[in-house]
């Protein structure tokens, strides 16, 4: 009997996945980038960081050649030559650079989002590697030189390259470090998940995980486990086997704590 059941798990497994081409392809595609990162922690700082910068530019090169398409139209009649006489005047011929860019076809947005992103890319690994974490500092000096190269391909470097190039990777920096602070904000577990953490591990044994959200509805605290009752639990509508588990734990952890014996 149990045989015939592991057979007939072997056989329902793969009709599973192939019933769900989603689920397999999401699978495989984990286990592919699992292994990559897995390799790629092993390779040497130079390796690692032209690896990522390489991978890291063909996307956004695909990303940027994507958006060309789309901005196709408005490339299609901006002029392929600055109009005449804005070569004699520097700061006509910078704005006429800057709009080019902007509205260039797939292959010139190819070429500015490649560089852009393959550059924070790969100077971010290396400060990664060297420093061992990943911090702000980090990610604004990644974007100083992702914003400083796209600033020198895309022709965007105004009347004055030198300080424009500067501008566009602090402009880069700044930007960039005040995501990474409001992604890390919003990263951080809420202050109310402290007060449940002794929940939390109690339900984990017990696995009715799922029934945190109810402790939290009730504000039950981890300060009134040794109070729960039947009532309270059943206020905040948890099942009754589940009440009766998570009581028993409750009363078996009393004993221990006070050092009496259970009956």
């Amino acid at each position: 009997m149990g045989a015939g059941n592991q057979g007939e798990l072997a056989v329902q497994t793969p009709k599973d996945l192939l019933s769900n081409p989603t689920a397999l392809l999401q699978t495989k595609y984990k286990e592919f980038e699992d292994g990559f990162k897995g390799w790629l922690a092993k390779q040497s700082l130079p390796v690692e960081a032209a690896v990522v910068t390489v991978t890291s530019a063909v996307q956004g090169a695909a990303i940027g050649g994507l958006m060309g398409t789309f901005n196709q139209d408005a490339a299609s009649t901006f002029p392929a030559a600055p109009p005449p006489g804005a070569s004699l005047n520097p700061q006509t011929m910078a704005s006429f650079q800057q709009a080019q860019a902007l509205a260039g076809g797939p292959l010139i947005q190819a070429r500015n989002f490649a560089v852009m992103t393959g550059v924070n890319a790969g100077i971010s690994c290396v400060m990664k590697r060297l420093k061992g974490k990943e911090d702000v500092q980090t990610s604004m000096v990644a974007a100083f030189g992702s914003g400083v190269m796209f600033s020198l391909v895309s022709g965007m470097g105004g009347p004055n390259p030198p300080a424009n190039v500067i501008t566009s990777g602090v402009f880069f920096a700044l930007v960039q470090g005040g995501l990474f602070k409001v992604g890390e904000k919003f990263s951080k577990p809420p202050v109310e998940d402290v007060m449940y953490s002794e929940t939390r591990s109690m339900l984990s044994k017990l696995g009715l995980e799922s029934y945190e959200k109810n402790f939290k509805k009730g504000l039950l605290t981890d300060s009134t486990l040794p109070l729960l009752t039947d009532s309270a639990l059943r206020d905040v509508r948890i099942p009754p086997g589940p009440r009766l588990v998570i009581l028993d734990h409750v009363q078996r952890n009393k004993v221990v704590k006070g050092g009496g014996r259970r009956t």
